[in-house]
């Protein structure tokens, strides 16, 4: 039997949670020693080609193609990980929650201070995925099974993370790990 698949996208996040992973630093060898990437930019693999044991998610879903890749992460992965406060609670893009949609393109599109904007048109072409009414997380678009926190999770908590779950041990993160004092 060949190595576990494992998976990683970036959704409405700022990639440092894809960070973190390259921070294992020579360990991201004993990683490829354990596994193969699918669908990752660790690899830029674009597309699914074989089911995964493991799909990590970085950020939360600000739009429609957010929720059809997470929703296409869940269908082709075993095991689903919300890494980062993004993924797990909607992070710094959920402050726009707290604004209606309206304004936030008005201040994007038109009345921000560094805006050119002669046309005053807000973007609607088709090809632009629609923006949602608010940012979710993603254990609120679909099941989640285990959730790294941090902005962004450290590298030894992912490490130790993956290792528990490829090699079917409980995970086991001790306070040094997740310490944020």
């Amino acid at each position: 039997m060949g190595k576990p698949n494992i998976a990683t996208t970036s959704l409405a996040g700022c990639f440092g949670c894809h960070m973190s992973v390259l921070d294992i630093d020579d360990r991201i060898l004993k990683l490829v020693e354990l596994v193969d990437f699918n669908k990752s930019p660790v690899d830029d693999i674009k597309h699914f080609t074989q089911r995964c044991a493991v799909g990590l998610i970085e950020g939360g879903c600000c739009n429609e193609e957010n929720v059809r890749v997470l929703q296409e992460f869940r269908e082709h992965c075993d095991v689903l990980v919300s890494v980062g406060e993004c993924a797990i609670m909607g992070g710094l893009p959920a402050m726009r929650n707290l604004v209606p949609l309206k304004e936030c393109f008005d201040e994007a599109y038109l009345n921000g201070v560094t805006v050119v904007n002669p046309s005053k048109k807000i973007p609607n072409d088709p090809e632009l995925p629609l923006i949602l009414d608010k940012v979710y997380p993603a254990h609120e678009v679909v099941k989640i099974d285990y959730f790294l926190p941090g902005c962004p999770p450290p590298a030894d908590a992912i490490w130790e993370a993956l290792v528990a779950l490829l090699t079917g041990q409980p995970i086991k993160l001790p306070y040094q790990l997740l310490k944020y004092d």
